[in-house]
């Protein structure tokens, strides 16, 4: 994976509850998430797909993009996850192919 930081989405469901990230290393985070562990509202939630991702060059610039998408609109939020993967496959499938 390339060094930077990466923004990200996870979901429980197509529609479900969304929850927005920031993490420099994405499929140990993404790993974390799917065990329960990587966080109590991803866990209650059972966000375990991930379903949208941004690599930035660096951790300071998905940190400041992180803050931007969770001050968006539920409805921004899926449109810009139905632009990059309209069938909202779980993308931590792809992560190590």
């Amino acid at each position: 994976m390339a060094r930077g930081g990466y923004v990200y989405i996870m979901t429980n469901k197509r529609y479900g509850v969304l929850y927005t990230g920031v993490t420099s290393d994405l499929p140990a985070r993404i790993s974390q998430h799917r065990e329960g562990k990587g966080g109590a509202f991803t866990a209650r939630y059972n966000c375990t797909r991930l379903v949208y991702v941004e690599h930035h060059p660096t951790i300071e610039d998905a940190i400041a993009r992180e803050k931007a998408i969770k001050a968006w609109q539920r409805m921004w939020k899926i449109e810009a996850i139905e632009k990059q993967n309209p069938s909202w496959d779980d993308l931590y499938l792809t992560l190590n192919a």
